[in-house]
């Protein structure tokens, strides 16, 4: 029990010390990229910046603890910032206290909801999230933060969006104000990551650049001119402190924080999926991260922290630099940490052009292009589904993005099951194998009085009509020559009522013309649902076949079914 709610005591015990050095490198490295990165999302929040730093510290800690994605990135998130903003600001509220007090309190809702998801099992959720969904998700919101970074590339104020028109708009009306200076920072940062990948790639490029551009700073005095850089940030850890709690307050709250906890919890899961992908020895375990994240998002709210989830962003940067466990998320906590309590003005002269430079390279990998390209060449429905939920989320937002690419799963996955795969057999010369006839039409023996017809799909309210449209015209095309059709029902995992009545339907209907009707392969579940409906005896017993090979023969008359061989047609689980 211990080790499924703290998973860190399954892998702790197993840790060996030559993954240290890649954990302590890339705990290292996210938080230099963590520390700016906090304070300017707690500016997007409308919160004072070093609110941003207490969202990165016990955060980071809870989900080393409970967290089952050992790449994966906790803290301040820029959309999720962006999308606390707007719900403070729809609220009557005035005052830095006030305001605070209300960022806290939607904290605690946002993780107690996450909690209560948890607890239900509600990580089922994940399993509508198909790899185009999430792709397109993906690479949508790395254009989105990307994007968002440009105006740190050019040294310009503009407004604050999650969506990729309004950014784009922006920028035009404030390019006039580029600053020359933030070009070259931002330049020069890029380049130099990726000139010190092409070197090798174990370096730790984000660093390098970290180091450079306060070094950069501090001699040339470009903050003097126009640069930004981080500044003053106060010291200290942050104190315990209680959550008020208004009933008014908490009914204007509670769907912005359904939306936010929703909206982590498909954050976290599309990028600890995301990186699954490349690194198939883990397994993100969906419950255990609702009941992570929420437990983060619950306890972070006593210790002035807003709402937390998973970086794209510093998730590629932990990745990248070599991130082995979540030691990792220890160690740029304890590193934020330091800094909150000795190091605040180290990086005084750190330019935010540098920091975008960082963000940039690390969140443009997340694209993956191949896998559209891919998509495009094999399965054009589920390229379609991944551009339209790229192009959603990039337009619209962020949550509306998630929303309706499962609801397109969802609509996908109908379009599919209401007219499924079924192939009319036939056997193979020489042999006892019944294959699709249109696939070996050269090799295929046809008898012009049995149609044995395989069904690949559940028979259901969704797809019955299509079922009796094609079982029908198919023994219509027999003609009068029809004396038996053999249902080959192995691809028949479960029969609805709808389904049972058509079913029943059809059998009468070719009993009506004189055709026997046979059963051929159903596998257990299937029997039990036509024998508890009393099905079976309109089918009768005799009509039961293990195998497609023993109907064709009894129909033909040439053998008949062994007392095992009836037993293996007909069991159920009512049949002892």
């Amino acid at each position: 029990m211990l080790k499924r709610v703290f998973p860190i005591f399954k892998w702790l015990p197993e840790y060996h010390k030559d993954l240290l050095l890649g954990d302590l490198k890339a705990g290292t490295i996210t938080a230099v990229m963590l520390i700016p990165q906090g304070l300017a999302y707690a500016i997007i929040a409308g919160l004072p910046p070093v609110y941003g730093l207490y969202a990165a510290l016990l955060p980071q800690i809870i989900y080393a603890l409970m967290g089952t994605s050992r790449q994966v990135a906790i803290g301040p998130v820029a959309l999720d910032s962006l999308i606390v903003a707007t719900a403070i600001g729809s609220l009557s509220i005035s005052g830095i206290e006030s305001i605070i007090a209300a960022v806290l309190l939607l904290t605690l809702l946002v993780g107690g909801l996450q909690i209560l998801m948890g607890i239900m099992r509600m990580g089922v959720l994940v399993n509508y999230l198909s790899k185009p969904v999430i792709s397109g998700f993906t690479s949508a919101a790395a254009v989105i933060i990307g994007m968002s970074q440009v105006k740190y590339f050019l040294g310009i104020e503009t407004s604050s969006s999650n969506q990729l028109q309004h950014i784009l708009a922006s920028l035009y009306q404030n390019i006039g104000s580029t600053q020359l200076i933030s070009v070259v920072v931002c330049t020069s940062t890029i380049l130099l990551i990726l000139i010190s990948r092409k070197i090798d790639r174990r370096l730790p490029a984000p660093l390098i650049a970290t180091l450079f551009g306060i070094a950069l700073v501090a001699i040339t005095r470009w903050d003097l001119q126009g640069l930004s850089v981080v500044g003053h940030i106060p010291e200290g850890l942050p104190e315990f402190i209680g959550t008020e709690i208004s009933t008014e307050l908490l009914a204007q709250l509670l769907p912005l924080a359904f939306a936010l906890a929703v909206l982590g919890y498909m954050e976290i899961i599309s990028i600890g999926k995301g990186i699954e992908e490349k690194e198939e020895q883990f397994n993100i375990k969906p419950n255990q991260e609702l009941l992570a994240l929420g437990t983060t998002n619950f306890f972070g709210a006593f210790f002035q922290s807003y709402p937390v989830s998973a970086s794209f962003s510093r998730s590629a940067v932990n990745y990248q630099s070599g991130v082995k466990t979540n030691l990792a998320g220890l160690t740029s906590a304890i590193w934020v940490g330091l800094f909150l309590l000795f190091f605040t003005q180290t990086f005084y002269f750190l330019p935010i052009a540098v920091l975008a430079g960082i963000i940039m390279v690390a969140v443009f990998g997340l694209i993956d292009i191949r896998y559209a390209k891919t998509l495009f060449h094999t399965q054009k429905d589920e390229f379609f589904l991944l551009v339209v939920t790229m192009l959603i989320t990039l337009f619209l937002g962020i949550t509306q993005g998630i929303t309706l690419g499962v609801l397109l799963s969802l609509l996908l996955m109908v379009v599919r099951s209401s007219k499924p795969h079924y192939a009319v057999l036939g056997q193979i010369k020489s042999t006892q194998y019944y294959k699709n006839i249109e696939r070996f039409e050269k090799d295929i023996l046809i008898d012009p009085e049995l149609l044995i017809f395989r069904y690949d799909s559940q028979l259901f309210f969704g797809n019955r009509d299509y079922f009796k449209t094609v079982l029908t015209k198919e023994a219509i095309q027999k003609g009068s020559q029809l004396r038996g059709v053999i249902l080959v029902a192995r691809g028949i995992t479960y029969i609805d009522s709808s389904g049972l009545s058509t079913l029943q339907s059809m059998i009468k209907w070719f009993h009506d013309k004189d055709v026997r009707f046979m059963v051929a392969g159903a596998i257990g579940p299937a029997r039990d649902i036509l024998h508890n409906s009393k099905l079976d005896l309109l089918i009768e017993e005799k009509n039961f076949f293990a195998k497609t090979k023993d109907a064709v023969d009894n129909f033909k008359g040439v053998s008949y079914p062994t007392e095992i061989q009836k037993k293996v047609s007909n069991q159920t689980s009512t049949k002892k």
